[in-house]
């Protein structure tokens, strides 16, 4: 799945839970609920992955030469989302894994 199809299906998840909380009365717990929600999901996207995912990175550099731009445009901290990119293009080019 990609970047724009999460959003659009969050949004309309986020568009949901509102008439649900217009439905039962409770829209300020619903928007609180929603706003705490997406905060969670943008900080853990955005957090430096561990330093296991360096080394695998490091396996990575080297054989192709999109994934060797993305790696290098991530560098030097690199977030969760920014792997994830990175290994999609990774197994791209490399259908055997």
């Amino acid at each position: 799945m990609t970047l724009p199809i999460l959003l659009v299906a969050a949004a309309l998840l986020s568009l949901g839970f509102h008439f649900l909380g217009v439905y039962i009365g409770a829209k300020k717990t619903i928007w609180a609920m929603l706003v705490f929600v997406w905060a969670v999901a943008i900080g853990t996207a955005m957090n430096e992955i561990k330093p296991s995912g360096y080394k695998d990175i490091q396996k990575m550099k080297g054989q192709f030469s999109d994934t060797d731009k993305l790696i290098e445009e991530a560098m030097p901290e690199v977030s969760l989302y920014e792997m994830i990119v990175i290994k999609k293009s990774y197994y791209t080019n490399n259908p055997q894994k």
